[in-house]
């Protein structure tokens, strides 16, 4: 057959490079509204429920008991499951419905009702829900700071120019599962650097990630992996029950939890049950709701392939993003996978959460290179940084980033690189050189950077475990070495697992360690006039990219 010379050219576009699905309910692959979803119901029985969407109290798997026994408000339900769906969809965007009324009425609804609610809406009114839903006031931003090279310098160096850059989380993984506890320092001494009261965290095996956040190395953990299936949770090694457990674990050494789902994964294992993602995604949000966890990371995360494939899917993705919200938890929405081959379409994908704004529009923007990126390359990354600064600017919208100058980078590199060095040799540790903190100092990515004795650093990082050295001693460290403002910035770290308040849902710290939450700096959006505004002097800092002409130098 002869072709179309246009339809070649477009046959080549980086679009028609992804994949995609036709919808095949069967085997998972259906977004927001399978054949075989379950039809809302409840009832109760002595103020305990015995039916849950169709299935009795005998027939419950262990999701469905654990969501009706925790999750689910029992004096409410009858009320709530009685106010018709298409109701509820119309209060999510109606302005003169607060959000605490919506909170009250979702407290009682199963998750099959929920699935109805959302089908309801269209993808601008999952937005317009997300902008009064969310639970803090602000929105916010989380980094992803990481290496090819498990490198300790270069991580310190991006951390402290994300926080400089204004990230309020930073979580760090490793290549090489032993270098966690050289991550989790370099993060803390990093993030401390650019700027007083970013939260950290360094994605490990649960026990090792557990120590170092006993230790005050971490103040968070966020892979609390919860899934929509009895089979998938029972291959995970893990049930709401375990997952409760650990939550406590956390939270009673004063860490701040975030549990981690996203629809796709069910399917990717094999046992979505033949539901759709977002009903699937429903039973997990429900699940980590009764485990007491402040929040979630969600937004199909790493299965972001799966729900981009199908039909609907990236509508799919927002609509699980308000889920979380509307049952009060704190919503950090993900976009930190990369996930089609189009500039275009990853925008796009970015901006449901960008402009609403939630609590955290990235659960891992990557501020590296991509190929640095070792949780998988992100939507975006560090050489996106100015025009993620421009989108603020061009919308008047706080994404949670704010520009800055190249002297400041350069600066608060070299102070962090200076400061691990330090540490290190205080401790005993490997040799960081001064040709080393050089090269973090200037670098885009690892392959602007030295290499370092991995065998070396593993075994140096094997006996700084077995030593028992905590946040304290990084404390002492720094404070012997001169590094008395950034001991201090520390120390407030460690005073906060104390005070414990950045354990409220959708807890960050500013610079001066106040805490901003759900709960001293709740969301009050209720139309225009009202809410979280862009003005003054954040506005004045987003509108300040470097690369603009100055009227004053006309």
């Amino acid at each position: 057959m002869k072709r179309s010379k246009r339809i070649e050219v477009l046959d080549q576009r980086p679009v028609n490079k992804d994949g995609f699905i036709d919808e095949w309910p069967e085997m998972g692959f259906v977004s927001m509204h399978s054949p075989y979803d379950p039809k809302p119901s409840v009832k109760i029985e002595d103020g305990i429920i015995t039916e849950l969407d169709g299935k009795k109290r005998d027939e419950f798997d262990f999701l469905d008991q654990f969501i009706v026994d925790y999750a689910i408000r029992a004096d409410r339900a009858e009320a709530s499951m009685a106010i018709p769906s298409l109701e509820i969809a119309r209060k999510i965007v109606d302005i003169h419905v607060s959000r605490k009324e919506i909170l009250e009425i979702v407290s009682g609804i199963t998750p099959a009702k929920m699935v109805e609610v959302i089908n309801y809406l269209n993808v601008v009114e999952l937005m317009m829900g997300m902008q009064k839903m969310r639970a803090r006031k602000v929105p916010g931003n989380q980094a992803h700071i990481t290496n090819l090279k498990d490198d300790p310098v270069q991580i310190a160096a991006d951390a402290a120019e994300g926080a400089l850059r204004g990230f309020s989380e930073e979580e760090t993984t490793m290549g090489v599962a032993r270098y966690a506890p050289f991550s989790a320092m370099a993060l803390l001494i990093g993030s401390q650097t650019g700027r007083p009261g970013v939260l950290t965290q360094c994605s490990a095996e649960e026990a090792t990630e557990l120590e170092l956040g006993i230790r005050g190395l971490t103040t968070y953990a966020e892979t609390l992996s919860v899934y929509g299936t009895e089979k998938v949770f029972i291959d995970g090694d893990d049930t709401p029950y375990s997952k409760a457990f650990l939550n406590s674990a956390y939270a009673s050494r004063g860490l701040k939890v975030r549990f981690t789902s996203g629809a796709g994964s069910e399917v990717l294992m094999g046992s979505s049950e033949k539901k759709s993602m977002l009903y699937l995604e429903c039973r997990c949000l429900y699940v980590t709701k009764g485990c007491g966890s402040q929040g979630i990371q969600n937004g199909s995360v790493s299965c972001i392939g799966v729900a981009a494939g199908v039909p609907a899917g990236i509508r799919e993705v927002m609509g699980e993003n308000l889920v979380a919200a509307l049952l009060g938890l704190e919503c950090a929405s993900s976009n930190d996978q990369s996930f089609s081959n189009s500039d275009m379409r990853r925008t796009a994908r970015t901006m449901l959460q960008f402009m609403p704004g939630t609590d955290f529009i990235f659960s891992g923007y990557a501020a590296e290179p991509n190929y640095d990126n070792m949780f998988a390359g992100s939507n975006f990354d560090a050489e996106d940084f100015d025009d993620y600064n421009v989108l603020q600017r061009d919308m008047q919208v706080d994404g949670g980033l704010r520009p800055v100058t190249e002297e400041d980078v350069i600066r608060v590199r070299h102070e962090a690189g200076k400061a691990v060095q330090a540490v290190f040799k205080y401790l005993g540790l490997t040799e960081v050189t001064d040709e080393q903190v050089e090269a973090v100092t200037y670098a885009h990515g690892s392959k602007d950077t030295l290499k370092r004795d991995v065998a070396s650093d593993l075994m140096a990082a094997d006996d700084m475990m077995k030593r028992g050295i905590t946040g304290i001693d990084v404390v002492k460290a720094l404070a012997e070495s001169g590094y008395t403002v950034l001991a201090d910035n520390i120390l407030n770290m460690l005073k906060q697992r104390v005070i414990g308040d950045y354990m409220q849902t959708a807890a960050i710290l500013d610079k001066n360690f106040q805490v901003m939450s759900g709960v001293n700096t709740p969301n009050d959006y209720m139309g225009p006039g009202t809410g979280y505004r862009v003005s003054g002097k954040r506005w004045e800092e987003i509108k300040a990219i470097p690369h603009r002409i100055n009227a004053n130098d006309i």
